[in-house]
């Protein structure tokens, strides 16, 4: 019996049609410049989002990196979530690697920073202090329970970070997920940001990359910086002819993975023994715990469910969390909570 993995979107495999469009891609040297395909890709990206040109890189993480590098300077500061991605999950490389300084603020259970706190972070002029340079957000935002954050909200911080003289960039790894749920475009998400990021590899099922987007003078500087992180790729339009098949067929269908998160969580909602979050699933990602009568940690629970067919991700002691993809359909759904059933009736 094929094994239901749940421990994120970023397990999906490359659908048919993109294994063929990568065996038929027409490739040349990127460094160069000369890869059509991966030319193709970096203007149909920009275009989705309303900006005027794309860099393709091999990860969410370089492209978080590469962007913020281009926008700060060493000694810059970034205002930044503190439960965001980027100072989480991306192993310090903007202070590692590009002396920028983060001051990281609460996020909101919705993922937002408030307004107030991003004002009140924006430093003086002042010899003593880092030079506040950049806001970053994050939509959808992962450790606030994949929750997407709304256009106006978006509008509404890069207008207090432009009045104030910095720049705003959107971590949109998950940006389609967000535009599917609220039914907008995701070029009106991504409007307010002078940089935006989004992943091929998560949801939109492609094996490798992301593309930035932004002003050309922007992707000039941050195409100079891909190449300091070793990002410059050769022959890649066999990894860019999956992002466009990506692009072109795997954006809208992502209501599925939203419908499928649902029914999941109305499923395992119905099961004595575990706990989901308010709320949850804002799109494709469930989050639960065990409750107290569950004589079992996280680690072990996930272990059996895993003799069952069934992977989760564990993320605290008795957490979890759940996300939909491609690879799960409606059987998918109906395993695992059957398996959750077992496992919590045998613990």
């Amino acid at each position: 019996m094929t094994s239901i993995d749940l421990r994120s979107d970023t397990v999906t495999a490359p659908t048919p049609e993109m294994r063929e469009a990568m065996n038929r891609a027409e490739v040349g040297d990127d460094v160069y410049g000369e890869d059509p395909t991966i030319n193709r890709l970096q203007e149909m990206a920009a275009a989705r989002l309303g900006k005027e040109a794309g860099l393709f890189v091999p990860s969410g993480t370089m492209g978080n990196l590469a962007a913020i590098l281009a926008h700060c300077q060493r000694g810059d500061e970034v205002i930044v979530g503190n439960k965001a991605h980027t100072f989480l999950y991306e192993a310090g490389g903007i202070s590692a690697l590009g002396g920028v300084h983060s001051c990281q603020l609460p996020n909101q259970p919705d993922g937002t920073l408030r307004l107030d706190d991003i004002n009140a972070a924006i430093r003086p002029d002042d010899p003593h202090d880092p030079i506040s340079r950049l806001v970053a957000l994050e939509n959808t935002h992962n450790r606030c329970g994949g929750v997407a954050l709304t256009v106006e909200y978006t509008r509404q911080v890069g207008e207090l970070a432009h009045e104030q003289g910095l720049l705003l960039h959107l971590d949109g790894a998950r940006l389609f997920n967000a535009a599917v749920t609220l039914g907008v475009p995701a070029s009106e998400l991504a409007a307010p940001a002078d940089s935006v990021t989004f992943c091929l590899s998560k949801g939109l099922c492609a094996p490798v990359g992301s593309v930035i987007c932004g002003s050309r003078d922007f992707i000039r500087r941050v195409h100079r910086i891909r190449k300091m992180l070793g990002g410059g790729m050769r022959q890649a339009g066999v990894l860019a002819a999956a992002g466009i098949v990506a692009l072109e067929t795997m954006v809208d269908r992502l209501a599925d993975d939203h419908r499928r998160a649902r029914m999941l969580a109305a499923g395992l909602a119905a099961l004595p023994g575990l706990v989901l979050d308010p709320g949850t699933p804002r799109t494709n990602m469930i989050f639960l715990s065990l409750s107290a009568e569950v004589p079992l940690d996280g680690e072990t629970f996930a272990e059996r469910l895993q003799s069952r067919g069934v992977r989760v991700g564990v993320t605290d002691v008795r957490r979890f969390r759940l996300v939909t993809h491609y690879w799960i359909d409606d059987d998918a759904v109906t395993r695992t909570v059957s398996a959750f059933h077992e496992t919590l009736i045998s613990a």
